[in-house]
């Protein structure tokens, strides 16, 4: 993978973080959704999509995030803040993240990723009528190591190496 002049190590490492997050939180029964904020590639907040938990329909990944950041800022704004998740954000997410000042947003797999397993966000987009190009603030995708069906699906995870 070549990397782009915004992008850097740590970037992949903060999402590797999120895909990992959002791995753990599906293997105690939640949504394989995982986030992190950081500014200036030091991790400020983490958050895991728990709608099913709280019965909260905002609770994803992202949102939970934001609100650990801006509480630990005692700041509502993500000025200089990138987002890492692990699934491209849905409209709420994209939504809060683009009204919080986020800087830009990477994400591991995107929508056609998760559409076998029912978790692309794709359809929401389209009743809202909410076109993604342009999009609202730098998105990238950065290949982690891990593929959809590892997170989403049946495929192994690959083991943590000892050290």
């Amino acid at each position: 993978m070549t990397l782009t002049p915004a992008t850097s190590t740590s970037d992949i490492a903060l999402l590797r973080r999120a895909v990992d997050l959002a791995h753990a939180n599906r293997m105690q029964g939640g949504r394989p959704f995982g986030a992190v904020i950081a500014r200036d590639g030091r991790q400020l907040a983490t958050g895991v999509n728990e709608t099913h938990q709280t019965c909260d329909p905002s609770a994803h990944a992202e949102m939970q995030a934001l609100r650990e950041a801006t509480r630990a800022r005692r700041d509502a704004s993500l000025a200089g803040c990138s987002v890492y998740a692990s699934g491209h954000p849905c409209p709420m997410c994209l939504a809060a993240l683009v009204m919080a000042g986020a800087e830009r947003v990477f994400f591991a797999f995107d929508n056609r990723d998760a559409a076998p397993y029912g978790l692309s966000s794709e359809g929401t987009y389209q009743r809202l009528r909410l076109p993604l190009d342009p999009p609202p603030l730098p998105m990238e995708r950065l290949d982690t190591g891990i593929s959809a069906a590892q997170l989403y699906g049946d495929a192994p995870w690959p083991e943590t190496p000892r050290g």
